[in-house]
């Protein structure tokens, strides 16, 4: 029902910051929760940040409060992750994710919860 495709990764040093998209093809993107996940080689799956399908609820994972921004433009269907202060141990492969959600003002931080991901995009953080 929906494909999404990240882009805006790549290599920063620590300090320094990026701003990540998600772009999807539906036409009702408005009707989708969505979040960003990061997942890092042997490590597991971590939420990062989730945004309601009106843009006006979000939540984040403690550890990227007040350093990462979530936000979307639902007119040009993207969802975007705003990444300042980048640490080295930000590095992962950044996942959008979203689910239909027939409530507005839902957001959900929990993997389980969403059905549709997209291929990831790439942030290296050097020190």
């Amino acid at each position: 029902q929906v494909q999404l495709v990240e882009s805006g990764g790549g290599l920063v040093q620590a300090g320094g910051s990026l701003r990540l998209s998600c772009a999807a093809s539906g036409r009702s993107f408005s009707f989708y929760a969505m979040a960003w996940f990061r997942q890092a080689p042997g490590k597991e799956r971590e939420f990062v940040a989730a945004i309601s399908r009106n843009g006006d609820n979000t939540v984040y994972a403690d550890s990227v409060k007040g350093r990462f921004k979530i936000s979307r433009d639902n007119a040009k269907n993207t969802m975007y992750l705003q990444v300042n202060n980048l640490k080295p141990e930000d590095t992962a492969v950044y996942v959008c994710a979203a689910v239909v959600e027939c409530y507005g003002i839902s957001v959900y931080s929990e993997s389980s919860k969403y059905n549709y991901w997209g291929q990831g995009t790439q942030v290296t953080v050097s020190s």
